[in-house]
């Protein structure tokens, strides 16, 4: 795409994969510089003032009258949804070419022109929280007020961390010198990085992709690619890791916040408790699952122990054929089309529309994401497809977002927005759809065997594997505090954790100590991570109750989706009879990976 072209190009064709479509961003602007992205950027600055010349230090007045408070509160919304819009299509634009000098500009403008504007709002959510609970109280009686109310209630669980508006705001402006300016060097560092591999140049994608590769030598070779670039420049992940930790450690302590990770709890209105026992839950689980898994994988391969670059590698057997394109499109709707055809009709709008960005392109962002954007527009997907049957899963994965996104919108621009945690319920939840459906399908027994291997190696990186990083940035962080860490220090500390949480049966190689630089989750969202091992867990005692209730749980499912932020994931998951804080709940989803862990074991006996 040119720097003023949202359309699609020819770039998508791949003689492997067949056409790959490319988003079209028209839907939010015509271009950088369309007269409707000026005009919109234009009026979201005058409603600002507007807004802030309004309500500030007038909300103790208007909470007298409900119906007068939730006008605030409705065009509050509004401007959140303004807002949204311009920072979506500028990061969406951005992460197409985070290489290209003129994208990378308007990121940056678009992004100090949000953060000049939302300045002025800030007062706003602060003086809400100021409000006396009994005033706010008598005000939510109003059903105008009374739709609102668990937004602000939300809102309330963070007065104990907020600080005076004059702070906040310094803290706010701030941002995007600290810990945005370090997330964009991240970014376009690593989209800029080259691997050799083998005389090849390659970037960051195709390289890791090498390390699922059938070919044994391939996979040695991206490895040590990888290695080799990373280690070249882990001096800079080194200080950007320092950086952003000792940032977030600043923050944490003017906001008092006690845990390093209870920022992100709170953001994602779960306990701490409820976290330390899925922690706890998975890693005292590491013996029962990876390391015995790994082990039996070693014997596939007739090894005595994997190397690291053999983890993920194919089965014996495996179909390793480029899956196409539109044969991954199809697989994905039909598996969605027999859990209800309104899953799949939503789902198919992303192809249909221009609503996902599939090919590797050289300087676009790595990995894969599904952006909300906002209510009042459309999600998008950004995938880098390769035609690997991870990457159907991948694609299934982002669409679960995706139509969890397209359901939620009808809560607004407040209350749409999802916790981390519960958001990875739907794309996990399409993920186990599109398994079943395949292996359903299937009554091969060898062939059951390596899809079953297949999905036990997915759900290991995304539980096990996850919760490693969960507790390699605990430590990190927790060690930061003392401290500027060195290279070798956090190459430790990631080998460390990667020994305990993958076992005896993986051999690390020098070089693996700095694969800890990649990980973009890191970065930008520290502790994200374990919102992975939630939902996946959590989707394994969803998927029990659909094959125990049918449409009835398709019916509490949607609803699940459609509530967005709105509630506490105590009540979403009370229809199910599921409790998150029960320590007991994340044995369900672990035995059921032990479970398919035993299937593979009888399987291996009898082919």
């Amino acid at each position: 795409m040119s720097a003023g072209n949202n359309k699609a190009t020819d770039n998508g064709k791949n003689e492997d994969t067949g056409k790959l479509p490319e988003w079209n961003l028209e839907d939010l602007f015509s271009a950088p510089d369309g007269s409707d992205f000026v005009g919109a950027m234009d009026k979201c600055a005058s409603d600002a003032q507007k807004f802030q010349a309004k309500w500030r230090g007038q909300l103790s007045d208007a909470v007298k009258d409900g119906s007068e408070l939730a006008k605030a509160v409705r065009s509050y919304e509004d401007l959140s949804d303004q807002l949204g819009k311009i920072g979506s299509y500028a990061q969406l634009y951005y992460v197409g070419n985070t290489t290209d000098a003129e994208r990378s500009r308007f990121f940056g403008d678009v992004q100090q022109k949000l953060n000049d504007i939302s300045t002025g709002l800030l007062f706003f959510e602060l003086e809400l929280n100021q409000l006396d609970d009994d005033a706010l109280n008598k005000a939510l009686l109003d059903k105008q007020l009374a739709v609102y109310r668990p937004w602000l209630e939300d809102l309330r669980k963070e007065r104990p961390h907020q600080l005076d508006e004059r702070i906040e705001e310094l803290f706010h402006e701030k941002s995007l010198t600290a810990a945005g300016a370090w997330n964009r060097l991240f970014d376009e560092t690593m989209a800029a990085l080259q691997f050799d591999v083998d005389g090849e140049s390659l970037a960051i994608e195709p390289t890791l992709s090498l390390l699922s590769d059938a070919d044994g030598e391939k996979r040695q070779a991206g490895a040590e690619a990888l290695a080799k670039t990373l280690g070249d420049n882990i001096s800079l992940f080194t200080r950007i890791t320092n950086t952003l930790a000792k940032d977030l450690e600043i923050s944490n302590r003017w906001h008092k916040f006690d845990d390093i990770a209870d920022a992100r709890h709170l953001a994602n209105r779960v306990e701490r408790s409820v976290v330390d026992a899925l922690e706890d839950a998975v890693t005292s689980s590491y013996p029962a699952l990876s390391h015995r898994y790994y082990k039996m994988k070693a014997k596939w391969l007739g090894m005595e122990r994997l190397n690291y670059w053999d983890r993920n590698a194919p089965l014996p057997d495996e179909d390793t054929s480029i899956i196409k394109w539109q044969d991954a499109r199809q697989t994905v709707l039909a598996a969605y089309e027999d859990f209800d055809p309104e899953m799949a009709e939503i789902a198919s709008r992303f192809f249909d529309n221009g609503w996902i960005d599939a090919p590797v392109r050289p300087g676009k962002t790595s990995g894969a994401f599904a952006h909300p954007t906002v209510p009042s527009v459309h999600p998008y997907v950004l995938l880098n497809y390769q035609g690997k049957s991870r990457d159907v899963m991948t694609l299934a994965h982002e669409l679960g977002h995706g139509v969890h996104q397209v359901m939620a919108a009808d809560q607004g621009a407040l209350m749409a927005p999802t916790p981390l945690t519960l958001a990875e319920t739907a794309s996990v939840f399409g993920e186990m759809l599109t398994f079943r459906r395949l292996l359903e399908n299937t009554k091969d027994k060898k062939q059951r065997k390596i899809m079953l291997a297949s999905k036990v190696e997915d759900m290991l990186n995304t539980v096990v594997r996850q919760i490693a990083f969960y507790t390699f940035e605990r430590r990190v962080h927790t060690a930061r505090r003392e401290g500027e860490l060195t290279a070798e220090q956090l190459g430790q500390i990631w080998l460390d954790v990667q020994r305990q949480s993958l076992g005896d049966a993986i051999e690390f190689h020098s070089g693996y100590e700095h694969f800890w630089a990649y990980i973009p989750h890191f970065i930008h969202v520290p502790f994200y991570v374990y919102a992975y091992a939630f939902g996946d867990c959590l989707v394994n005692s969803l998927y029990g109750r659909y094959l125990e209730s049918g449409k009835e749980f398709t019916t509490r499912y949607f609803d699940m989706l459609k509530a967005g932020g709105s509630k506490h994931h105590s009540e979403l998951l009370a229809p199910f009879g599921l409790d998150a804080s029960d320590p007991d709940f994340w044995q369900i989803g672990l035995k059921m990976i032990a479970g398919m862990i035993d299937e593979i074991e009888q399987l291996d006996d009898e082919v």
